[in-house]
């Protein structure tokens, strides 16, 4: 690739959004080091390839800005190619032509063999699970499906993903044997929808076949679910939960609502008392389980009994982890032709309500683990303190075990057994046990 600078061509990837992008931006660092070609993730580097997110507002402000940049830099010399990846490339690849013409080019969320091509390289097939993780060494994600088939009233994804595609068990078992080899020990299973998984290709769902086939390959401590959609839930994968030492108590289940009157506009499918009746029979099933969950106020409609109805449940349910999100009028969705009719203050202050909320029954929660033995993974060290997780606790978003590294020595990327002796609402203090 002919470029302005005689240095040696560099690619840095440059991931933003969720980790199905990071995910993502890992399978192309792994075609592009497959092809002998210098990649660097977030770093610097000659030639840059930013991966979008477009889902709400914030996501894809942050994702405009990060281009602007670039092609800012692109214009001073600073580096000397620019490429446009994921989702917010796909939704809005013609507005973005237009406005942003500095960009050497825009590809969409399925273009990988093409942006491959752009930066001088072929897509290699036979590169089953073959990726660069970002991550700390110690717990990769593993996708097991893309697109989405849900008609939810709110959510843009469909249109930035396509529909639902379960990749076959025997891949995701190869991708699985092959990050446990270079030392991941946690898989975290994500997709827009793990409840859908197998429908497509084996006709029925499969994802408790998948969870058994996974916990067979050896090296691999850890497997935990995100992104279960409550509709149409597979109880079997319950029992496996239960069974299966390997399967972390631990559930992410975004539910979004509760109020049936809102959930209907949402066109979710259910009901709040189907919900309930769902939550319950995990937490019969699967007694400890740790569940989380994400919601949005704000919808188009969502009145302050509607809302009122949600903070009853929420405090009713008392939920391990939440996060809370402000409704966002994304255009082409089903909900775009509803009136946005919810105050920007009044989605804000709904929000802050909900996590205050939420605060408090973290805290108390926490209070409860004060005194007890957990087996946890270190993930990193920063600062003072080596930074870990228990079973019920997911990367990035949940909470975190910290543990004074001045009296204390820990192993990056190995289990460890550590007693809690103090709680925050969502810190744990510990030593080692």
């Amino acid at each position: 690739m002919r470029t302005k600078s005689s240095k040696k061509n560099k690619i840095n990837v440059i991931t933003l959004g969720c980790s199905k992008n990071v995910y993502d931006s890992e399978v192309l660092m792994g075609q592009l080091r497959a092809n002998g070609k210098e990649v660097v993730h977030q770093e610097e580097g000659n030639i840059v390839v930013i991966n979008t997110c477009g889902f709400i507002d914030n996501a894809k402000e942050e994702s405009v800005n990060t281009i602007l940049e670039y092609a800012q830099k692109k214009e001073e010399g600073a580096v000397d190619k620019v490429f446009v990846t994921g989702c917010l490339s796909e939704r809005y690849k013609p507005d973005l032509e237009v406005e942003i013409p500095n960009i050497d080019q825009f590809f969409g969320t399925t273009d990988l063999p093409l942006l491959l091509k752009a930066l001088g390289a072929d897509y290699k097939h036979e590169l089953i699970g073959e990726r660069l993780t970002t991550t700390p060494k110690n717990y990769a994600y593993l996708k097991i499906a893309e697109g989405c088939d849900r008609p939810c009233s709110f959510c843009a994804i469909p249109l930035m993903r396509g529909k639902h595609r379960s990749t076959p068990i025997e891949n995701l078992v190869i991708e699985a044997k092959k990050l446990a080899a270079n030392g991941v020990k946690e898989l975290v299973l994500i997709a827009q929808d793990l409840t859908y998984y197998g429908l497509d290709l084996y006709k029925k769902r499969r994802l408790a076949d998948l969870l058994k086939a996974l916990v067979e390959v050896d090296g691999i401590e850890w497997i935990r679910l995100h992104y279960a959609f409550p509709t149409g839930f597979p109880i079997d994968v319950l029992d496996v939960i239960r069974e299966e030492p390997k399967v972390c108590n631990y559930i992410d289940i975004p539910l979004q609502h509760i109020s049936d009157a809102v959930l209907k506009s949402m066109r979710r499918g259910t009901t709040q008392d189907k919900t309930t009746q769902l939550l319950e029979n995990f937490r019969t099933t699967v007694p400890g389980m740790a569940i989380r969950t994400t919601l949005i106020v704000g919808y188009p409609g969502e009145t302050e009994e509607d809302f009122q109805i949600l903070k009853k449940w929420v405090a009713e349910m008392r939920f391990d982890r939440l996060g809370c999100f402000a409704y966002s009028h994304e255009e082409n969705t089903h909900a775009y032709s509803l009136e946005d009719n919810v105050p920007q203050e009044i989605k804000q202050q709904r929000l802050n309500e909900i996590m205050e909320l939420q605060s408090q029954i973290s805290w108390e929660l926490n209070q409860e683990k004060v005194g007890k033995t957990f087996r946890c993974i270190i993930d990193r060290k920063e600062g003072n303190h080596f930074v870990g997780r228990t079973e019920f606790d997911s990367p990035d978003v949940d909470n975190e075990v910290l543990v004074d590294a001045k009296k204390h020595y820990l192993k990056v990327g190995d289990y460890a057994s550590l007693t809690i002796i103090e709680a925050h609402d969502y810190d744990l203090i510990a030593i080692p046990a």
